[in-house]
């Protein structure tokens, strides 16, 4: 990644010098590098806000009731973890997190789900079911309050930060069932390909 970024910016400057634009250039360097840090300084409000309500949540047994509300869904999903793993409350944890737009928020949380689910893996050199379906899920990322990009735009002075949060919860919605779908599919595949060999 670091790479593609010192591309972009020696590919700018180039052009901007053959094109008799490096003022230019040099300018919305320096505008975009102040640009970011407001909005870095801006998402530590909204991100230390849903953070610590989620701790509160985590502290106060809302997680626990989240995943005994979604047990049934959970069961479905992840019919390999057994129903007292700590994993599915993180799982649960998680989805929270990726709901409220917490995304850098969820990464930690899906580092620890990741490692439980390892634990109860009986190939460690080869993911389970159960870790290929998280994996899809926390990549299609669920939302429905986008906090961090409604933060986002705030910062970049938005008149109407919020009218982002349907068409959201759409997109989000198609590209989360979508990966359960394509997770399953590819579960039976593999079974069957499986049983053939």
């Amino acid at each position: 990644m670091n790479y593609i970024f010192y591309f972009l910016i020696i590919f700018s400057l180039i052009f901007g010098i053959i094109n008799g634009k490096t003022q230019d250039v040099v300018n919305a360097i320096m505008s975009g590098a102040d640009l970011s840090v407001k909005i870095a300084l801006s998402l530590i409000g909204i991100m230390a806000f849903w953070l610590g309500i989620m701790r509160i949540a985590e502290k106060a047994g809302l997680v626990q009731f989240i995943a005994k509300l979604i047990k049934p869904i959970t069961k479905w999903l992840f019919n390999e973890i057994p129903e007292e793993s700590p994993a599915i409350g993180n799982i649960a944890l998680s989805f929270s997190a990726n709901a409220l737009g917490l995304t850098n928020a969820a990464t930690p949380i899906g580092l620890r789900v990741m490692q439980e689910l390892q634990e109860e893996n009986d190939k460690k050199d080869t993911a389970s079911n159960a870790m290929c379906m998280f994996l899809a899920m926390n990549t299609a990322g669920f939302q429905i309050i986008p906090a961090t990009v409604i933060a986002i735009l705030v910062a970049v002075g938005s008149k109407n930060p919020t009218e982002i949060i349907i068409p959201t919860m759409i997109v989000t919605s198609i590209a989360f069932i979508s990966a359960i779908l394509m997770a399953k599919f590819f579960q039976v595949l593999w079974k069957k390909g499986g049983n053939n060999d």
